[in-house]
């Protein structure tokens, strides 16, 4: 794949510059994603027609690319990567393609179009995941309601003294959950550890409960777009009953409180990270597709 690199903190600042100019809508569009999941999906990038190429290649699996983000020539970006892709894999595709970036860039005759349900975005209003509001919100707002009633806690917002705590919770988390059995909870594990690990040098914000002086849950996101945050990992105890509702309405009320929406990613297909996703109404979702080129060759 031509003049392809790898991804470095080096190269922040290119891909914030594309980003700041063509604010993405879907979730893995950020750098401090591709950064922390790097050992995951070995991103490559380029530019190429005033536009920003990302292809990630997770082990074991075909590569694929990500939609081209920049304000040039959309549609020749995408023929090129499409192009480096086919010359590296037979299963060339580009995929978390979000619904604006089909409608406006993609040629219908050159790509078959596939809607990938499980990889897209759950995006909620920020105020109803802060205030809770009505009856159908009733239960998540008992939840914290009998949290904040049972237990004396603190929040605490990511800073130099926080961050050994945060990575203890990570690691009791993945002690209870066996990550070292489960492949994907261990590149979860890796994942977190780097973030928490680079926080100085990344633009995310991260908030913790903490009781009797020790994180039991903790909350990582950072800005998405100029009206939405996305909420990249949650962590709790799951011993202890309302965390989970405790933790996602006060790291919202605390840190995003400014922002209209709020981009919780996708459920990966799972039928309880779905159910949980969907519990909390979300306001409408960031629809995703990949894109396989009609041909082995596109001329």
């Amino acid at each position: 794949m031509t003049d392809f690199r790898q991804i470095e903190l080096a190269d922040k600042k290119v891909f914030t510059d594309f980003f700041a100019e063509d604010p993405p809508q879907t979730s893995e569009l950020t750098f401090t994603n591709l950064f922390m999941w790097r050992r995951r999906y070995r991103p490559l990038w380029n530019t190429r027609d005033d536009c920003l190429l990302i292809i990630l290649r997770p082990a074991g699996e075909e590569p694929f690319g990500l939609p081209p983000v920049g304000s040039g020539n959309k549609r020749a970006a995408l023929l090129f990567l499409s192009e480096q892709l086919q010359n590296a894999s037979p299963e060339a595709r580009i995929c978390r393609v979000g619904n604006d970036f089909v409608e406006n860039h993609v040629d219908p005759d050159r790509y078959q179009i596939v809607y990938d349900r499980d990889n897209s975005d759950y995006v909620y209003l920020a105020e109803n995941l802060i205030n809770l509001p009505g009856n159908k919100f009733h239960r998540k707002k008992n939840h914290v309601n009998r949290f904040r009633k049972n237990y004396d806690f603190e929040y605490w917002r990511l800073d130099e003294e926080s961050a050994d705590s945060f990575l203890g919770l990570q690691e009791d988390w993945c002690e209870l959950r066996k990550c070292i059995d489960d492949p994907d909870l261990l590149q979860e594990d890796r994942a977190v550890y780097e973030a928490l690990s680079h926080y100085r040098d990344l633009d995310f914000r991260g908030g913790a409960i903490s009781i009797n002086s020790k994180v039991e849950a903790f909350a990582l996101g950072e800005s998405l777009n100029p009206d939405t945050a996305v909420i990249h990992i949650e962590k709790a105890n799951p011993e202890i009953p309302g965390l989970y509702a405790a933790i996602n309405q006060l790291f919202c009320a605390k840190e995003w409180s400014g922002v209209k929406y709020i981009n919780r990613e996708q459920d990966l297909g799972l039928d309880n990270l779905r159910k949980a996703k969907e519990s909390y109404y979300p306001d409408h979702m960031v629809e995703k597709y990949i894109l396989i080129p009609k041909s082995n060759r596109i001329s």
